[in-house]
């Protein structure tokens, strides 16, 4: 009969911090490490909206509610962005409060 040793059995011990993950694992996800990556996303994101940006300085005229002038076509589109941006921001902000009140004026029902 050709049976296989079994596994060995894996620690029960957490590693010690700063030591590389056993072979075939991968290693945790923390909060550091998240901020980590969304800090080089927004860092990339930024780079790509100054080139954008420095590409499109030809100058364009806006009129908005009797305002009338010329800006350049990178800061005005950039402009219009965060406006949306904000109008969204907004929105999400008045259904969260709103989902809250509701929430605090349900009774909740004891589980057995």
């Amino acid at each position: 009969m050709n049976a296989e040793p079994p596994p060995a059995p894996e620690p029960s011990h957490p590693p010690a911090p700063g030591a590389a993950p056993p072979a075939g694992r991968r290693p945790m996800v923390t909060r550091a490490g998240m901020a980590w990556t969304a800090t080089i996303a927004a860092l990339v994101l930024l780079i790509l909206l100054i080139a954008f940006i420095v590409q499109n300085q030809d100058a364009a005229r806006v009129r908005f509610f009797g305002l009338d002038g010329t800006i350049s076509l990178g800061i005005a589109l950039l402009i219009a962005a965060v406006g949306g941006g904000a109008l969204v921001a907004v929105a999400g902000a008045v259904r969260i409060i709103q989902l809250r009140s509701r929430s605090r004026r349900t009774p909740t029902t004891p589980g057995p």
